[in-house]
Order: structure tokens, then sequence, then C-alpha cells
């Protein structure tokens, strides 16, 4: 049996005691959050931190939703399962709820958070696809102040973040603006597992016309990713099925997906521009009135 090698343990009290510690103990130290994540990757050996640093009682000071006329503040702890019951969030970006549904089990649910699987940056984590599909902005804190880092930018590559080694992420946001809506649609392999393809959309009209769109993916590449090709060929244009099905081709080749025991990377393209279509259907339902 595997276990994880010796490691301190550090309680924070405060995102500043935090930031203390980190800049303390170097790169040696990782964030301790919901832990679904890293711990398995210690008790493999994928992870061998010497210092753990524990911020779960900095979840009253992070574990937050507040939905603002014009931007959604998320605070970094807040956990899935109150991304999961916020009618507030679910109303400006039902993304969320949607994706919330799908996310592992209310064990995970219940200690997870969204900063976690944000720094994770695991190529197939939903809430990262999300946070690219509606245009998220993370907010990352250190001795020096804060930065501000669009998520086009926060993932540098799988498992590797824009996060410094004295820094932690302290809050996401989200700009608010009329006449939009979104949604999430994942195929797995049982109830709750990774990804085998997954796909977001938002969308927002002005007149009936795609003022704009944006498609953010998972499972299908080195990162979660954004398809700029789609919101050129979205922008612009009437609502319509033969919209939704170019869009989904579109997405497909612009992903990379690559054979492995969830299924081909054939199998896993026509899933993009499949939950591609939906999402952009169901997205634009939102907006007028549907479902």
């Amino acid at each position: 049996m595997q276990v994880p090698a010796p490691v301190e343990y550090e309680r924070a009290t405060s995102v500043e005691h935090a930031i203390e510690l980190l800049e303390r103990l170097g790169g040696s130290a990782r964030i301790l959050a919901g832990g679904h994540s890293l711990l398995p990757m210690m008790k493999l050996r994928l992870a061998s931190p010497e210092y753990l640093i524990d911020i779960n009682e900095l979840h009253g000071e992070l574990g937050y939703i507040r939905v603002e006329p014009e931007l959604v503040r998320i605070g970094a702890m807040t956990r899935h399962r109150e991304l999961l019951e916020s009618d507030e969030l679910a109303a400006v970006f039902p993304i969320f709820r949607d994706a919330e549904k799908v996310i592992a089990d209310p064990i995970v649910r219940n200690r997870g958070t969204i900063g976690g699987s944000l720094c994770q940056a695991d190529p197939s984590e939903d809430l990262s696809a999300v946070c690219t599909t509606v245009g998220a902005e993370c907010v990352i804190r250190g001795g020096a102040g804060e930065r501000v880092v669009p998520m086009e930018e926060f993932h540098r590559g799988p498992y590797e973040t824009a996060v410094g080694e004295a820094e932690m992420l302290v809050e996401v946001r989200i700009p608010v603006r009329p006449g939009g809506s979104s949604a999430y649609e994942k195929v797995e392999r049982r109830a709750g597992d990774w990804a085998i393809a997954s796909a977001g959309a938002a969308v927002w009209l002005e007149d009936g016309v795609i003022a704009d769109a944006r498609v953010g993916l998972a499972a299908v590449g080195p990162n979660t990713t954004g398809i700029p090709a789609v919101t050129e060929a979205l922008r612009g244009r009437v609502p319509s099925e033969e919209l939704y099905a170019r869009a989904g081709e579109i997405a497909a080749e612009n992903c990379s997906p690559v054979t492995d025991q969830r299924g081909s990377a054939e199998y896993k393209r026509h899933l993009v521009a499949e939950l591609t279509k939906r999402a952009l259907r169901r997205a634009v339902a939102r907006v007028t009135g549907g479902n």
C-alpha cells in the first residue's frame, strides 16, 4: 500500500497568516483546502510537499458568493455545495448549477472548493471549464498585494497555474452582462466521474441576434480551453440548429483529445461537437424563456 511521504502541518488563521507561511516556507509548502485532489496525489507520491498549510479555517473569510449588478464575486474557499445551492448564482450563471450537479458526490461537494478546483489545474476539471466559459478572472494575493489574472492566463499547463510560490488564489470574479445565460453538458462513464468530454456555453443576445458567445471545453486537451473560433462563428448570427451544429464542428476541430481508457480521440471529438451544440441550444433557450 502506498502512503504519503512525511509532511509537516500548519493551520492558517487568516489570509495574511497563510501568505506569511508561504513566504517563510517557500516552494516546499502546498495549500490544503478540500484536499480531494492533493491528498490522493500525495498518496501516490505524485506530489511530495514538505509542508501542508491548512486553510479550512479561512472559509469564514473566503467562503462567499456575492452577486452584484455588474459582477459576481466568489471566494476561493466557497464549497461545491454552496455553489450548487445558491439560487442567486444560478439566476445569473446557471452553468454553475449544471456543472455542480455532475461533480463527484455529496461527500466531495461538501468539502471541495472552487479555489482548490482551479488551482489543481486538471485538464478534466469541470469548474475550470465553467470559469473559462463565463470569462472569469482570478484574484491572486501575495505579500506585495493583489493581481487579477484572466482564466486564459491562469492555467499555464496541466497542473500548473499563474499562482506564485508565496501567493494564493483568494477570489473569482465574473462580469455580469444583460441578455445572457449559460449551460454545461458533460458525458462521464459513471455518475460523479471525471468527464470523457464536457462543454460549457455562454451566450448574450440583442434583438434576437447573438451579440457574443463563449464555449469552454474540458478533458479534450492539455488544458481546459476556450474556443475563440466558435465565438467568431456565432457573433452577429441568429440562433439556429444549423449554427449550433457548425459551432460544434469548429469546437471538435479545435480540441486535441487523446485515446485513453475513457475512449478514443475520434469518439471524444464526436462528443465535443454534440455537447457544444446541446450547451448552446440550452443557453439560448434560457435567454429566450425556455429551459
